[in-house]
């Protein structure tokens, strides 16, 4: 394949208030590490991305902007090309992002005081939006066994009997699962047999590497399609999370109603000016950058792989089946959470806690690979050096 795109380019994001280099020294403490922490990429978006919104720029007349029918069709024709799965134009919602959508969820399909599920260690927002909202996380921690993470099922059917709503992640952040139609197909009917309102996070659903497919929950069952709201984005596909805009897809009419109620409700219903035609010219031309992103993506991860096999065996890499934030697995260390995340920064790396993910995430570590290799393995050498000195 004739390479289009450089990701090894080195692009300076120092001084663009990004949250991940520019924010180092307000997270961690100190200014000069290397970023291998928040969840967006060091790439340079699509051309055809950018060259978009310098045509709109260009324009320059910035008002209030509305959603044309190509901004749907665009999501729609990527959803049935890149997931086999014909999404309806009258499903199709919006969100300004998905944390976002999921507390507009949370107050439009439950009330104070219900227990909500959540598969931990998850995406540290789940948790956080339950709360927040006066609901309460009810756990259903996954397992870990031979370098793998799995859903514990017998629990969930018990979980799910007091429950209002569950939080699905697929792809799974930061376990790096892409879960199995068996696996997919066994939550939808405990949430149907349950009566749980399922909403399943898919934002990380285009990164999915070979040999595995992301099945949109929705699409396992006529059943569970009119019990769930589906969350996807462009924004971790392309790069182009600063924008703030997702598709949410709700095929029954009374929740989608209450989704949209609860939107109004918060004057959030508009888009804007920069975030839909970002939205639609990535779906509509960004697929041959995502291909050979993935590949770089892969490539990286065997490399990350192969090091800390060959380097450091005391640490070992969670292979992902899809997203660009996998765990490593650190917990023959033995640090508590605050000495591991000491003992990163002290070795000048910048990752996210494992804890921060809830149980089962102690003595990890999530770590970033989109970013140039040359940045990854930067940080793997920091960490190389830091463990053989413990070892001394």
């Amino acid at each position: 394949m004739n390479k289009r795109y450089d990701f090894d380019e080195i692009i300076e994001r120092r001084g663009t208030d990004c949250e991940k280099w520019d924010g180092l020294e307000d997270t961690f403490g100190k200014p000069d590490l290397t970023a291998l922490w928040v969840a967006d990429m060091d790439f340079r978006a699509p051309k055809e991305v950018i060259d978009v919104l310098k045509k709109r720029v260009e324009h320059g007349i910035f008002g209030y902007t509305r959603y044309p029918d190509s901004w749907y069709q665009a999501f729609i024709d990527w959803t049935i090309r890149r997931h086999k799965w014909q999404v309806k134009r009258e499903w199709i919602t919006h969100s300004p992002g998905l944390v976002t959508a999921m507390g507009i969820a949370i107050r439009a399909f439950s009330d104070p005081g219900d227990r909500l599920v959540i598969q931990p260690p998850v995406y540290h927002h789940f948790a956080e939006e339950i709360r927040l909202n006066d609901r309460i996380p009810a756990l259903n921690p996954l397992k870990y066994g031979d370098g793998r993470f799995s859903m514990d099922l017998e629990d969930l059917d018990e979980k799910l009997k007091d429950a209002k709503m569950m939080f699905l992640c697929s792809p799974h952040n930061p376990a790096g699962r892409v879960w199995t139609e068996e696996e997919l197909r066994a939550v939808a009917d405990l949430c149907v047999k349950h009566d749980v309102i399922l909403i399943s996070d898919e934002i990380h659903c285009d990164v999915v590497y070979k040999g595995h497919v992301h099945r949109p929950i929705a699409s396992i069952s006529p059943e569970i399609e009119q019990l769930c709201a589906v969350f996807m984005a462009p924004s971790k596909t392309f790069n182009i999370a600063g924008f703030k805009a997702s598709a949410v897809v709700i095929p029954n009419k009374d929740l989608r109603e209450r989704y949209n109620s609860a939107l109004s409700t918060l004057h959030l219903e508009g888009g804007t000016c920069m975030s839909i035609p970002a939205f639609e010219a990535a779906y509509s031309y960004g697929e041959p950058w995502l291909e050979e992103l993935l590949v770089y993506l892969e490539g990286t991860v065997d490399m990350v792989e192969n090091f800390l096999a060959e380097e450091i065996p005391s640490i070992s890499l969670v292979r992902p089946e899809g997203t660009y934030v996998p765990l490593i697995d650190c917990r023959s260390l033995k640090m508590d959470p605050d000495q591991l995340h000491s003992f990163l920064i002290g070795a000048g790396v910048a990752m996210n806690r494992g804890a921060n993910f809830g149980i089962g995430g102690e003595g990890f570590a999530r770590l970033n690979i989109a970013t140039p290799r040359s940045v990854v393995m930067e940080g793997l050498k920091k960490i190389a050096s830091a463990v053989k000195k413990l070892d001394r």
